[in-house]
């Protein structure tokens, strides 16, 4: 059983950039066709997918995003992270990290998820 979780600072001055790790267990990030993605529910919105790393080091970002997000990932620790710079209070979410097998299939495995505050 796959399973992902999230890790980071839950305060994020303006201006600065979040930093989040997603590990995983139960597989590797490796395998084939899987893709790694993050996504984010600001308060009282909907789900936004930010961006995703595929199985072979791909990277996928949200056009509206793609300034200032980077995905990486550390394959001897099975993670994945997210950097995301020049944060605002609109950076305000619940941060998730989560996977789908196939670029464009469903995310069928979540963790649990973060909340990031970005406030002075």
């Amino acid at each position: 059983q796959v399973q992902l979780q999230e890790s980071g600072p839950g305060l994020v001055k303006p201006s600065q950039t979040l930093s989040l790790t997603c590990t995983v267990s139960g597989g590797s990030i490796t395998t084939s066709y899987y893709y790694w993605s993050w996504i984010r529910q600001p308060p009282g919105k909907g789900l936004e997918w930010m961006g995703t790393i595929a199985y072979e080091g791909s990277n996928y970002y949200s056009p509206s995003l793609k300034s200032r997000t980077s995905i990486s990932w550390d394959t001897s620790k099975n993670q994945f992270s997210l950097q995301l710079s020049s944060v605002t209070p609109e950076d305000t979410a619940v941060y998730y990290c989560a996977r789908k097998t196939g670029r464009f299939g469903a995310d069928d495995y979540w963790g649990q998820g973060t909340q990031v505050t970005v406030s002075s």
